[in-house]
């Protein structure tokens, strides 16, 4: 099976990085005049070649110089093996410490040492070299294959290096392209006839010519026209492979380096992430606002600190909340480098815990689970300590670092261990058990104290239990256990009837006489309460309304049911009479004043038994229907 890997080139500048990899690949990497003239790398370089048969490799050239580190750090990301450049005639020098640094905080664990113009010394020097070198290597946590002597002028070495990458290429993490893509922008430039073209290396998952992408954090949406890989057009674009896209509809400066380009709309830009960081022993200490430079993928981007603890103390390591300047694009995993913001220097290394932490509390949270390798763990984590419901299913990729077509499979794992997803959302199982059991208990409490109404309104359910999914969830699996009941709306205990008793009942016989004594005039709740209390009449007027014995007309008459019923049957008789009745032939027919006739007339119209033509009344839909027993409303 055919392999791709990413070779960083790393070393303190005119080391020869660039003269090596020319003598490996055939390709001058220095692209610019001021490169050439100056005979030292600036910007990143990149370079192609086969290694073997099936094994083919992109190699990144960074700059070796102080003054362009921010470049190196760029170009060192997404890199799978290592190519360590050592001259010498200098043996190792200060950027050659700070680039092995940078290579460890961004996570490469294998590389290739190359001591470079061996031409220029003598054994013995070469042999001090060396052994510096080899006892350098057993340190840290990247596997690094015994140094190489090489010479580019003599041709001396460079088959034995290309032995050791391919050794070194062995131990390299393999990507996966089942997972969501992602392309850091490295580059960016005009291209006529293609329009704006972005380089960078594909992290993850696959890109092909018409898949709709977005650049971040901008938020630009477009389309890739064309894909090219090394120079070549190509059907699609795997991980691991330095890539050029051509985008419709993007102006080269909405494209600068930093940005990410992404497929998925799980993607998206923060401005907090909470990290563990580990400093350097010459670093100064992390401390409340300390201000830090961030590297994470290539962008540089400013950031104030909140540790988790009083501080992280020099050559120590903890968690803190980075506060950023400007938006980044990251995931759960990611690996960066921190920069002093003056004078600029590295001073350690971070790695993404939550790249969407909740900013209350305002500092980090310090669990151990969630650097957890075990995916299952960490999201077990996350569910337990997050609001309920804040962890969605289609964020977890991003969210806990976790190829996208390994979610299904810890989601599943993870629910067997007490947590329950509800409506694409994670919760932990017993918060929704114990939500039922809450909301049992108010439906109790609301029969109690509303003991006239037929069952909790579902709107105010749902607030009650906490959102629409989780209370839905709830009401499921209380109804499937017997517990309560939804009827027309209203969430009831099974077997719920509304009853008057008590004092109710006492003011109930007293309501229905005065609705009967008011007749086609009807009786407001101020003339119904008379010295009952106000609130109980309405409550008690609404169980009637309910029940067909009582129906309100306008905004708190109320009539008997038998009043309307009559009142109904004399309007529809009236009009089959004469085809159409105006307001005064009613109101002599009923015997109101205009006062009560119009609202009645309003209701009529407002239930179909009569509909309004001009000044005039005609037999609505149901008014036609209406016989002897008129329907009731």
């Amino acid at each position: 099976m055919a392999r791709h890997i990413v070779i960083g080139t790393a070393g303190h500048v005119d080391h020869g990085k660039t003269a090596l990899v020319e003598a490996l690949t055939g390709i001058d990497t220095d692209r610019w005049e001021e490169e050439k003239r100056r005979g030292i790398t600036i910007d990143l370089g990149f370079a192609h070649f086969s290694l073997e048969k099936d094994l083919t490799a992109s190699i990144v050239d960074v700059p070796g110089h102080e003054d362009f580190v921010r470049n190196m750090v760029a170009g060192a990301t997404g890199v799978d093996v290592a190519l360590l450049v050592v001259a010498a005639d200098e043996g190792v020098m200060p950027q050659t410490v700070e680039h092995l640094a940078i290579l460890e905080f961004l996570g490469v664990r294998t590389g290739v040492v190359a001591v470079t113009k061996v031409d220029l010394v003598e054994k013995d020097w070469l042999d001090l070299v060396i052994d510096d070198l080899s006892d350098r290597s057993q340190h840290g946590e990247i596997v690094w294959e015994s140094p190489v002597p090489v010479s580019v002028r003599t041709g001396e070495g460079l088959e034995a290096i290309q032995r050791s990458l391919v050794a070194a290429a062995e131990r390299a993490v393999v990507r996966t392209a089942g997972d969501l893509f992602r392309m850091p922008i490295d580059r960016a430039f005009s291209v006529a006839g293609a329009g704006t073209v972005v380089t960078g290396t594909t992290w993850a998952g696959t890109v092909a010519p018409g898949i709709e992408i977005r650049i971040l954090p901008a938020d630009i949406s477009s389309r890739v026209r064309g894909v090219e890989v090394h120079g070549h057009a190509a059907t699609h674009a795997d991980p691991g492979r330095r890539t050029a896209l051509a985008l419709v509809g993007v102006e080269r400066e909405q494209a600068r380096r930093g940005s990410v380009v992404v497929s998925d709309e799980s993607w998206r830009a923060s401005r907090a992430i909470d990290v563990h960081v580990t400093l350097l022993p010459e670093a100064r200490p992390l401390t409340q606002r300390s201000r830090i430079r961030v590297h994470v993928g290539t962008a540089e981007v400013m950031a104030r600190v909140t540790p988790a603890q009083r501080e992280v103390a020099p050559g120590g390591s903890g968690v803190v909340r980075l506060r950023l300047e400007s938006p980044l694009v990251c995931r759960w995993g990611d690996r960066g480098v921190l920069r002093s913001y003056s004078p600029v220097t590295t001073v350690g290394g971070l790695v993404v815990v939550d790249p969407w932490p909740a900013m209350r509390p305002r500092r980090p949270r310090d669990a151990e689970d969630r650097r957890s390798p075990d995916a299952v763990v960490r999201l077990a984590e996350f569910v337990a300590t997050e609001d309920a419901g804040s962890l969605a299913v289609e964020d977890l990729p991003v969210r806990i670092g976790i190829a996208l077509e390994d979610a299904e499979s810890v989601v599943s794992r993870v629910a067997s261990s007490g947590v329950t997803v509800v409506s694409g959302r994670l919760h932990r199982s017993d918060s929704v058990s114990q939500a039922g059991d809450s909301a049992r208990t108010s439906v109790e409490r609301f029969h109690a104290d509303n003991p006239l109404l037929p069952g909790m309104p579902m709107e105010l359910f749902r607030r009650t239990v906490g959102g629409v999914q989780v209370a839905d969830h709830v009401r499921q699996l209380l109804e499937a256990d017997g517990k309560i009941e939804v009827v027309a709306g209203a969430v009831r205990l099974p077997g719920f009837t509304p009853t008057l008793s008590g004092d109710r009942a006492e003011y109930g016989g007293v309501l229905k006489q005065k609705l009967t004594a008011a007749g086609a005039q009807g009786v407001t709740v101020g003339e119904l309460a008379g010295e009952m209390p106000q609130e109980t009449v309405v409550e008690i007027a609404e169980f009637f309304v309910r029940a067909g014995i009582a129906a309100r007309v306008g905004s708190d008459r109320y009539y008997a049911q038998v009043v309307l019923d009559e009142i109904s049957r004399t309007t529809v008789a009236l009009i089959r009479q004469r085809g159409e009745v105006a307001p005064a032939d009613l109101r002599e027919a009923l015997g109101l004043s205009r006062k009560y006739l119009i609202p009645l007339l309003e209701w009529l119209d407002a239930r179909q038994i009569t509909m309004r033509v001009g000044d005039t009344r005609r037999l609505g839909p149901k008014g036609e229907r209406l016989g002897e027993h008129p329907l009731k409303m």
